[in-house]
């Protein structure tokens, strides 16, 4: 019998088959989130005001994927956006009160999904299969802009600390508040 390579295969069915999975059980759940969207939500709750091309890198998903997913989440009450009173094309997404609570709602489904794929492995097996995951991320990691190319730098621009939350801010939302 010939000995099965398809590592990519295996790899991709799998995060399909993953993805599907806490899909179905957000949406069981009744909070009409997708597991990409959560996760923004996780980010936000971990810390709130982000640029959305941050949280576009932290997710790898490039800017009309980003916008995308803000728009959902605007448009259902979880996230707020808002620019800085400086400089008005610069978004902050704020994250909602319900936003907060659909966050810790899916973080405990997704906490059971990680439990369930561990069942009946041992520690050290899954200590392996966690190391041979991060070693595939790291050789295969793209470049800060996810795209192939190095990142562009601007000559002379020099990087501001971004305000705390609500500092400088004003409501940006093209979507109204409930």
């Amino acid at each position: 019998m010939a000995k099965d390579d398809r590592l990519i295969y295996l790899i991709s069915m799998t995060q399909l088959v993953l993805r599907t999975r806490i899909n179905t059980l957000l949406a069981d759940a009744g909070l009409q989130v997708t597991l990409p969207q959560a996760t923004v939500l996780f980010l936000l709750t971990e810390k709130d005001c982000r640029m959305m091309s941050e949280l576009g890198r932290v997710i790898g998903v490039d800017n009309s994927a980003m916008t995308g997913l803000v728009d959902r989440l605007e448009m259902a009450g979880l996230v707020r956006r808002e620019a800085k009173r400086d400089d008005r094309r610069a978004l902050l997404i704020r994250i909602t009160p319900e936003g907060r609570e659909k966050a810790g709602k899916a973080a405990k489904i997704i906490r059971g999904v990680n439990e369930k794929i561990q069942e009946g492995f041992e520690a050290g097996q899954i200590e392996t299969l966690k190391e041979v995951l991060r070693g595939v991320l790291e050789k295969l990691k793209l470049p800060p802009t996810g795209r192939g190319f190095p990142a562009r730098k601007e000559p002379g621009r020099v990087a501001r600390p971004e305000p705390a939350c609500g500092a400088g801010l004003r409501d940006a939302s093209p979507v109204k508040s409930k």
